[in-house]
């Protein structure tokens, strides 16, 4: 009789649960049980490891072999438990000393030859091991940096399980043969969700990405863009086709400052669940840009799918911006689904194996227009639409979900003289980008100590409390609320934005300007403050 134990890690959404992996083995006819509610992939993992052993010169026990995963309570899906399962047969089987993988954490799948295979959610896997006090994991060798990124866990990044056995009994490491260069690594799969696109939810960087200054005119939404980067705050597009709404919400990140490290961290253990993180780049350092197409289910920018539900659109620009272009023809369903990560700022999904809370602290950009035909707004552009046809369209966005929205801008067709070039060019995105960063430090140095970042994160309580404009300045919002232009919520949100117009601009505290400004993005409203780029109140 043997026993042995090691440890492994089962993902619940982007959390990670450790789970110990016993193997027993006792007389009888030789079989392999596998307990402790696994799924049909890691049900299946009995034949890898067999195979795996067999093929890493290692002699497979012919005994009743019973392997257990406890909490038994939890569900355990996908082939990451491979190498544990095998580490604690070899154990059992006395091929290598229980006590030297007792405190180890394996994560990995294995090949039938025994070459280890990289699987996806290795970071928030490696984050759960950290919290729950383990110190040593053993990973594939590609998923190896990913690893590396949670301080004070020593990594080991292997290539087949004959190495694993070298090291764990102080016998020579043998060198597994190299990819020959400029040959696919068929090892890379591993990590890629069939479907979901090497590099989706990524932004490229700014010095390659779109530029702000390729944008002819529109001072005004030019102006709602700095201020959306500046303090987080949703931002609707409004206008006719061919006005540039796209345009201007594909430069939004390239204005955005970096992630920090912890949002680098949350963002990346995120993107590695997802299967859509680039190899050989395990830490994201830019925010997401996410842009699903008009046909998408609500479970996928939610979050859904068969058994435990996996990251949607929402968590894949957590941190960074989700932009729907054309958002009247998005379902209704999905859209209204968005109220509530808007508020909260992440999302729980109930299914049948279980609920999930996953991160969903993005940016909203809406695009829009005015009718089905676009031409609405246009004088003299021949608009047809009934206007009942228009009412309905308009009405696709509902209004709990437009209160949400801190910024709605009309962007009107660009003038002849701004398209030629008769104007000049407007800035560069690193200009903006600039004050975006200087208007951020501002408000953390406001915020430090409290629990928010940005001006959106703030609650209304506190800014009708704690962070107040002065004396006077409020005297335009208090007469939109008495004319029913303004909700309650609608007034905290005109609060944060006039926060981040204080913070553009310099000011110590919101002025009548930055709140007339607030009102005039969110309303439409003309209040007569200027709107020439680079100027403000």
């Amino acid at each position: 009789m043997g026993f042995a134990r090691t440890c492994s890690v089962a993902l619940v959404g982007v959390e990670g649960v450790v789970v110990e992996v016993q193997a027993d083995l006792e007389a009888g006819v030789a079989a392999f049980t596998l307990v402790g509610l696994p799924d049909k992939s890691l049900t299946e993992s009995r034949d890898r490891v067999r195979a795996a052993i067999v093929n890493s010169d290692a002699e497979w026990p012919q005994k009743k072999l019973t392997v257990g995963l406890s909490p038994a309570s939890v569900p355990k899906g996908g082939s990451g438990f491979d190498l544990a399962v095998a580490a604690a047969v070899l154990g059992a089987a006395e091929r290598i000393d229980p006590r030297t993988i007792a405190d180890l954490v394996l994560i990995g799948e294995l090949g039938l030859d025994g070459r280890v295979r990289p699987v996806r959610g290795v970071l928030p896997a490696v984050l759960a091991a950290a919290d729950a006090g383990y110190r040593q994991v053993v990973v594939p060798e590609q998923t190896a940096g990913e690893a590396a990124l949670v301080p004070g866990i020593s990594v080991l990044g292997i290539r087949s399980l004959r190495q694993l056995i070298a090291v764990l009994t102080d016998e020579p490491v043998p060198d597994e043969e190299p990819r020959e260069e400029g040959r696919p690594d068929p090892m890379l799969a591993g990590l890629l969700v069939p479907g979901a696109g090497v590099g989706t939810g990524l932004a490229a960087d700014p010095a390659d990405g779109p530029d702000l200054a390729d944008v002819a005119g529109q001072h005004t939404a030019r102006r709602a863009l700095e201020i959306a980067a500046a303090g987080s705050h949703h931002l609707m597009l409004s206008g006719p086709p061919g006005a540039g709404k796209t345009m201007l919400a594909e430069r939004l990140p390239g204005i955005l400052p970096p992630l920090t490290r912890h949002q680098s961290l949350e963002v990346t253990a995120v993107h590695s669940v997802a299967g859509i993180l680039p190899p050989g780049e395990p830490l994201v350092h830019r925010p997401p840009y996410c842009a699903p197409h008009h046909s998408a289910t609500m479970q996928s920018l939610i979050g859904g799918g068969n058994g435990l539900p996996r990251p949607g659109a929402v968590s894949l620009a957590h941190r960074g911006v989700l932009f729907l272009d054309e958002a009247p023809e998005f379902s209704s369903k999905a859209l209204d689904a968005l109220r509530q990560p808007l508020e909260s700022g992440h999302v729980v999904v109930a299914r049948a194996a279980g609920v999930v809370r996953l991160p969903a602290r993005f940016l909203l950009a809406l695009a829009a227009n005015p009718c089905p035909c676009g031409r609405h707004t246009l004088h003299g552009a021949g608009c047809e639409c009934p206007a009942s046809l228009i009412r309905r369209y308009q009405a696709r966005l509902s209004g709990p979900l437009l209160d949400r929205v801190d910024l709605r801008v009309q962007v009107e067709p660009v003038h002849r003289s701004d398209l030629l070039g008769h104007g000049g060019r407007g800035e560069p995105s690193t200009t903006v980008a600039d004050r975006v960063r200087e208007a951020r430090a501002r408000a953390a140095a406001r915020l430090d100590g409290t629990p928010w970042t940005v001006n959106s994160e703030i609650p209304g309580h506190e800014l009708r409390t704690r962070f107040l404009a002065r004396p006077g300045a409020l005297a335009a919002a208090e007469r939109d609320i008495e004319r029913g232009l303004l909700t309650a919520r609608g007034l905290d949100r005109v609060l944060r934005v006039a926060w981040t117009v204080a913070d553009l601009a310099g000011h110590d505290r919101p002025e009548a300007d930055d709140i007339a400004l607030a009102l005039e993005l969110r309303t439409g409203i003309t209040r007569g403050v200027p709107t020439a780029a680079g100027e403000w109140p």
